[in-house]
């Protein structure tokens, strides 16, 4: 079964998230955001898209042909009945794409925070926290339904076989220190995050989140994909 993960170039890891998809059968191939001018139309034969995080805002002038074409994919998949899993930045997009709104948050987060869930997602999203690393936050298209909530807002809506995602499940230990490393040491520092506690969070996190990320997946092939 044809997927196709959606990522910025250097940083296309889909960790847990993909681990699972690929453990029920999913065969990734990775689209470059800075190689849309490039992209195909949609082959018919991709069953499933997930659009990754980066470390863009989708209002950027300077990146707006790349969200622009991202945008459309997203907006056919969706049309077609092509289930998306967005993740973080995907997430944006995602509700950008559909009608609904991308804005600055009030303050970044940045760590592990707790979700609120609606009840028949409880089960869900609300036993565990969820990494967050953002500084945008989305408003849902208007039709969506808002699946589970933080301190700022949305943090989990669908719309149709959509998932929009404000928080990261994809995470591992070797993801965050990744984004902690170079450019992402001086960025937390910033905001005044530790980015040795930040990684050592994590690892111990990572038993936990790893079940909770296949356990949402899990949830996503259950409910939001066609059967085949």
């Amino acid at each position: 079964m044809r997927a196709i993960i959606i990522a910025n170039d250097g940083d296309a890891d889909g960790g847990e998230v993909a681990m699972r998809f690929v453990q029920h059968g999913w065969s990734f191939e990775t689209w470059i955001r800075e190689e849309a001018a490039g992209w195909e139309d949609l082959p018919d034969d991709v069953g499933l898209v997930v659009p990754l995080g980066s470390d863009w805002s989708v209002y950027w002038d300077d990146v707006a042909s790349f969200v622009a074409a991202e945008a459309a994919l997203l907006r056919l998949a969706h049309g077609r009945g092509v289930p998306i899993f967005g993740i973080c930045f995907g997430g944006q997009m995602l509700a950008a794409a559909l009608g609904g709104r991308v804005e600055r948050a009030a303050q970044p987060e940045i760590g592990w925070f707790s979700v609120a869930a609606t009840p028949e997602m409880s089960p869900v999203l609300a036993q565990n926290p969820w990494f967050l690393w953002h500084y945008d936050l989305f408003s849902p298209p208007p039709t969506a339904a808002v699946m589970g909530t933080g301190d700022q807002g949305a943090q989990a809506f669908v719309l149709g076989r959509s998932l929009g995602l404000q928080f990261h499940p994809e995470v591992t230990p070797a993801i965050v220190e990744c984004w902690s490393a170079g450019p992402g040491a001086a960025e937390l520092a910033r905001v005044g995050v530790d980015p040795v506690a930040l990684i050592d969070a994590t690892r111990s996190h990572a038993h936990v989140s790893a079940l909770a990320a296949h356990r949402l997946v899990d949830w996503f092939i259950d409910h939001m994909m066609p059967v085949r």
